[in-house]
């Protein structure tokens, strides 16, 4: 049955897709764009830009999920929803566009189609003139941006006559259902107490209210019971939920509630059965912990204007208390009058700072991240006009005469916000984005070996309008132990499903605004794995971030037997003793409404041993949990386990409880653990870990105990709910460890990467240190930013190396290597000063072994020492040296990693920085032509030869009447050889995709040409692509035998042509993905290992150039005209002279190149 999931489920994607064409039907509206609050363009015009609009709103990005056959080509909006997730697209559409993959409008083209924002697009092959049939077509719809409310009108009078009652107040929304929230709020008023009660009016003697206390899943409760107006408790339920109240008149409709230490208070109105009775059934919801779903986001003002910070959280009960705080004082609520919101009006200078919340409910407080505000005096510029400076690397053949690198300034706009429009109530957000970004650029022209380089700098920055930033997370799931792919694994986040995997686990998340946490939960459509809950770290700032997940697979089953005592190990180490073990009484199995079960049940027990290093991966959460303050704490694991309960006869899911804990002494060692051990289940919505309870030494049960027995300490658990355990331990010794990314081994300050994940695993304290024998305690995670990354440890500050750390980085799936260590690490390469370096004691993980990966390194966790100045710049910093650690300068001390394909070389005429969406600009040249969608293109390119080379692709104007001609840019890309094939090597080189440019009115084929370093000749090209340029002229010649030139295409082709697409949100994942598909030669796999015969688009051949003679790459640069005309005149005489010798050998090998 399971080799026939994946068929199963592409039935059902199959089947959706089926649904949402038989959905369409024959009329409706035709054309380009449709939307309700519009028209259709002219044919041939283009769609209404952002500003035209009537209302705020923005376009998607496009979507293209079907392609044309059978009876046409379908783009339902049910089908883009369940294969790219339901967030890619609001709820409610106001408009949708249409072009074919070559970017013409329907009405171009001469076909016709539908167009309903509401449902999708599609064109029906009867429908078109004869001969024709509908063209590939993808679509994009116009979004709303979030509206906000207006001021809050005045409280309405209190209801009832006397006694405690009710008031209200409303406020409007300038657009109906689109602002988020409730319109109407509600609050406890007091009237004149009520007269007293007596039994003609209160009582019924033979009357009785029957209820019961229940959980929401329908377990029964034990609770105290109160009836509104009478003081004290007036029955308690029993065992089963009952309980019995008499007296209680039938027709009162008397209000109830119920109280459970744990549980929420819950109330209830009762409901008359009869004439005599009345019933009520109370729901009790367990205590859950407050958290933010909205954290303030940081502003920028001048000074006199307004501001409103928002705060916004949830758990059970619903938080009603919020406290606000200016530079960690707390603020006068009664002054301000603030709630959930914070308005400060006509500001001053010395209200700027940082601002945070937190919210208090019945279960304990959170505390929001920090928002910073900036109040600008009068007259000050929140942008610079004179641009920073930003070095790029220009390509090898301009460098200096030395050879050394040649390095220009082309300047950049500071990564600021400026002040939001002034609005006359009170807003969470501001109606429009404006930064500093680029408002003049400026063209030069670079000298180099045999030809100029042109380039635009930045010449002016100012605030305009800019793009929101949008975070992306990107990645894959796969299972832990064999790297199989967690095919249509759905997609939680918090409990609303967003989404599935892919068939290859791939997965893609648009992280909502104002999130601090990303909470993903990944459920295995087979049952075969435990349910992946991960934190996935993010850059906010709008820069891709790729993750791969981990998924652990399940135990095998264990048959118990319900009506006998079961117990179950933790930890199956060779070895090694286990940690622990699960007891399970007698008759401790229910259903979910409580009722006992007493059949044999199926039980999954699966521990994740910390012994073990590599479980770290698939390890769940982020080890977090929140303290007294709110504020999020680390833990310490000895283990964490699923439980996995069914009965054996109908698969149905079990609860338990209570269940013992034992978890062996023995294994504890560090002083004041043993005591300080907690038992905590995890929150699948929040990603927090929760506390259920605390271990005690078990006491001996026999007269004598022997010395050798184990000794345990013992807790206890309910599995309802929640099946993630955790054994943790509070640890209070932290620090942060600085870490940045670098985009060669050169650690070039220009050439710093954003968006790398750096992940930090505390190892075991070294030997002779009191601890305790495991591989790891913990783990975190972060994305590199603007200013590298800080990552959370334990440290010690007395003992060096009480506590270590394994911290590796990677970025897009590709591992990236930090500095060496061998003989010893020099402190200019690490990034560390002496003598801290020694006390740190790096070591990459090569460094006892060669053969050993470098992918990561080791260090002391040595806390800087008060009071010494050589440790107090970095690269470790005390817990409470957050902000020092994130706005520490280049010049501190920071450990390094660099990416590994350093052979790789990028050069854009018009300067743009992936990790800022701010730098982009509206020009011509510009390589990417839209800033909210990114398209990466990739040939591969195979080399027979005895070396790697490089392989430059030169990308420029193609048809494009402004740009024909022109340079979009430069790529340098070195040969990978096949493992498999010693003489065969392939690089995967960009190109600047086809398509419109940043107009949107006229698309441009790209000229592309490919060139390799090296004496080399073109021997083959791919049959498919070849005969695709030739039916789509312009032809471009391609008889010069040392490149390769084409007028790229329009169409995605895929990996049978040798070329790689990905249109992405984030330029980075794009490129990445893309290559890893270069790589592995497939249009949906990924692959880090070259497979050189695999989807290649063009071959050469190269060969070693005669000894003191330069290569043909170099003679080139040099003099371009002389070096062709020589290859040439050579490749004459050599092909001459082998037609003369073997002509029908050659005839057959030519026929094999090909």
């Amino acid at each position: 049955m399971a080799s026939l999931l994946p068929l199963l489920c592409l039935c059902v994607a199959a089947a959706h897709l089926a649904e949402a064409r038989d959905a369409f039907p024959t009329e409706g509206p035709t054309g380009t764009a449709w939307g309700f609050h519009g028209q259709s363009p002219p044919s041939g015009q283009p769609s209404p830009a952002l500003d035209n609009w009537e209302e705020a709103s923005e376009w998607t990005s496009w979507f293209n999920v079907d392609h044309p056959g059978g009876d046409g080509d379908f783009e339902s909006l049910a089908a883009i929803r369940f294969y790219y997730g339901p967030a890619r697209v609001c709820p409610q559409p106001l408009a949708l566009e249409a072009r074919t993959t070559d970017w013409a409008l329907p009405a171009t083209v001469g076909e016709r189609v539908h167009l309903n924002p509401t449902r999708g697009f599609w064109c029906l092959n009867r429908e078109q003139p004869r001969g024709r049939r509908c063209s590939n077509y993808h679509v994009r719809f116009r979004c709303p941006l979030e509206a906000a409310w207006g001021t809050w009108g005045p409280w309405g009078p209190c209801s009832g006559s006397c006694g405690p009652g009710r008031r209200s107040r409303r406020r409007s929304c300038p657009v109906e259902d689109k602002c988020p929230g409730r319109p109407l709020e509600a609050q406890k008023c007091v009237r004149p107490q009520c007269p007293g009660c007596n039994p003609d009016t209160c009582g019924c003697p033979n009357h009785v209210l029957l209820g019961v206390v229940v959980t929401p899943s329908g377990r029964p409760l034990p609770a105290r019971v109160f009836l509104q107006g009478r003081p004290g408790t007036v029955a308690t339920s029993n065992a089963h939920g009952n309980f019995r109240v008499p007296g209680i008149c039938a027709s009162s409709r008397a209000n109830i509630s119920a109280q459970v230490d744990g549980f929420s208070a819950g109330v209830a109105q009762a409901q008359a059965n009869g004439s005599v009775s009345a019933v009520v059934t109370v729901v009790l919801k367990k205590l859950e912990k407050p958290y933010l779903m909205k954290h303030p986001e940081s502003r920028v003002r001048e000074a006199g204007q307004n501001v409103t910070f928002c705060c916004k959280a949830a758990g059970t009960p619903t938080p009603k208390k919020y406290s606000w705080f200016h530079n960690g004082t707390l603020l006068n609520r009664r002054e301000l009058r603030y709630g959930a919101q914070l308005e400060l009006r006509g500001l001053r200078p010395d209200q700027a700072g940082t601002y945070h919340c937190k919210a208090w409910n019945d279960a304990g407080t959170i505390r929001s991240a920090a928002a910073w505000l900036t109040v600008l005096a009068p007259g000050q510029p929140a942008c610079d006009p004179q641009p920073l400076e930003h070095l790029i690397k220009l390509p090898d053949d301009c460098g200096q005469p030395d050879g050394s690198p040649a390095y220009l300034d082309v300047g950049r706009c500071p990564d600021v916000r400026c002040p939001g429009p002034l609005v006359s109530g009170p807003r969470c957000g501001d109606s429009s984005t404006r930064c500093c970004s680029v408002r003049r650029l400026q063209s030069q022209a670079v000298r180099c070996s045999g030809y100029v380089l042109p380039v635009k700098v930045v010449a002016e920055c100012g605030c305009q309008k800019c793009l929101p930033s949008r975070a992306l997370v990107r990645g894959r799931v796969v299972a832990a132990d064999s790297g199989e792919p967690l095919r249509f694994a759905r997609i939680l986040r918090g409990h609303e499903p967003i989404g599935f995997t892919s068939y290859q686990g791939d997965f893609t998340i648009e992280v909502p605004p104002s999130p601090e946490r990303l909470v993903l939960t990944f459920l295995d459509p087979s049952g075969e794995f435990v349910d992946a809950v991960r934190v996935l770290p993010f850059d906010p700032w709008g820069t891709g971030v790729y993750h791969e997940v981990k998924a652990m697979r399940k135990r095998v089953p264990v048959i118990l037997d319900a009506t006998q005592s079961n117990r179950i190990p933790l930890g199956e180490l060779r070895d090694e003793a286990p940690m622990g073990e699960l007891v399970l009484p007698p008759g401790a199995f229910r259903f979910a409404n409580g009722r006992p079960y007493l059949g044999a049940v199926e039980a999954r027990v699966t521990f994740v041993d910390p012994r073990d290093l590599a479980s770290v991966a698939a390890a769940p959460s982020d080890l977090l949990f929140l303290d007294h303050d709110g504020e999020l704490t680390p833990l310490r694991t000895y283990g964490m386990f699923s439980v996995d309960l069914r009965a054996t006869s109908s698969g149905e899911q079990l609860q338990a409880g209570p269940l013992a804990v034992r978890v062996a002494a023995g294994q504890i060692h560090m002083a004041g653990h043993a005591e300080a051990l907690r038992l905590w289940s995890l929150d699948p919505s929040t990603g927090l870990w929760e506390e259920e309870g605390r271990f005690q030494r078990e006491a001996p049960t026999g007269p004598r105990v022997r010395r050798e027995e184990r000794v345990f300490l013992v807790g206890n658990v309910e599995v309802r709910e929640r099946r993630l355990f955790n054994l943790d331990v509070p640890e209070r010794r932290r620090c942060f460890v600085k870490v940045r990314v670098y985009a060669n081994d050169k650690f070039t300050p220009s050439e710093q990467v954003e968006g790398a994940v750096v992940t930090l695993v505390n190892l075991e304290p070294a030997p002779g240190f009191s601890a305790n024998p495991r591989a790891w305690g913990r783990f975190d995670s972060a994305v590199t930013g603007p200013n590298g990354a800080c990552l959370p440890a334990f440290c010690h500050e007395e003992q060096p190396d009480a506590y270590t750390a394994l911290v590796t980085a990677t970025l897009g799936g590709e591992e990236l290597e930090p500095a060496p260590s061998r003989p010893r690490p020099l402190p200019a390469a690490v990034g560390v000063t002496q003598p801290y370096l020694d006390r740190l004691d790096y070591r990459r993980t090569d460094h006892e072994d060669p053969a050993f990966k470098r992918n990561g390194f080791r260090i002391n966790m040595a806390k800087p020492r008060p009071g010494n100045p050589a440790e107090a710049r970095g690269p470790v910093y005390p817990w409470r040296s957050l902000r020092e650690c994130q706005e520490a300068p280049l010049t501190d001390s920071h450990f390094r990693f660099a990416r590994v394909e350093a052979d790789r070389y990028e050069y854009n005429v018009v300067p743009f920085r992936e990790s800022a969406p701010a730098s982009w600009t509206s020009d011509f040249l510009a390589w990417w032509p839209n800033p909210q969608e990114f398209r990466a293109c990739f040939l591969k390119v195979r080399i027979q030869g005895p070396q790697e080379y490089m392989v430059r692709a030169r990308s420029a104007g193609g048809i494009h009447p402004r740009t024909q001609g022109q340079l979009y840019g430069l790529r340098d890309a070195r040969s990978v050889r096949d493992p498999q094939q010693p003489s065969t090597s392939a690089a995967c080189v960009e190109f600047k995709c086809s398509g419109m440019l940043f107009d949107q009115q006229l698309a441009d084929r790209t000229l592309v040409t490919i060139t390799p370093q090296g004496s080399c000749r073109r021997t083959a090209i791919n049959t498919l692509l070849h005969d695709y340029l030739a039916r789509h002229p312009p032809p471009v010649p391609t008889d010069d035998p040392i490149a390769f030139s084409m007028l790229a295409p329009l169409d995605p082709l895929g990996h049978n042509y040798g070329v790689y697409t990905v249109t992405d949100q984030s330029p980075r994942l794009a490129k990445e993905i893309a290559i890893g598909r270069c790589f592995d030669g497939s249009s949906d796999g990924f692959s880090r290992e070259m497979k050189a015969d695999a989807g290649t688009a063009v071959t050469f051949q190269c060969q070693e150039p005669p000894t003191g003679r330069p290569s043909l790459f170099q003679r080139l640069l040099e003099s371009p005209a002389s070096a062709l005309g020589d290859i040439r005149q050579e490749m004459g005489e050599v092909a001459r002279a082998q037609a003369r010798a073997t002509g029908p050998l050659r005839t057959r090998q030519g026929r094999a190149w090909q």
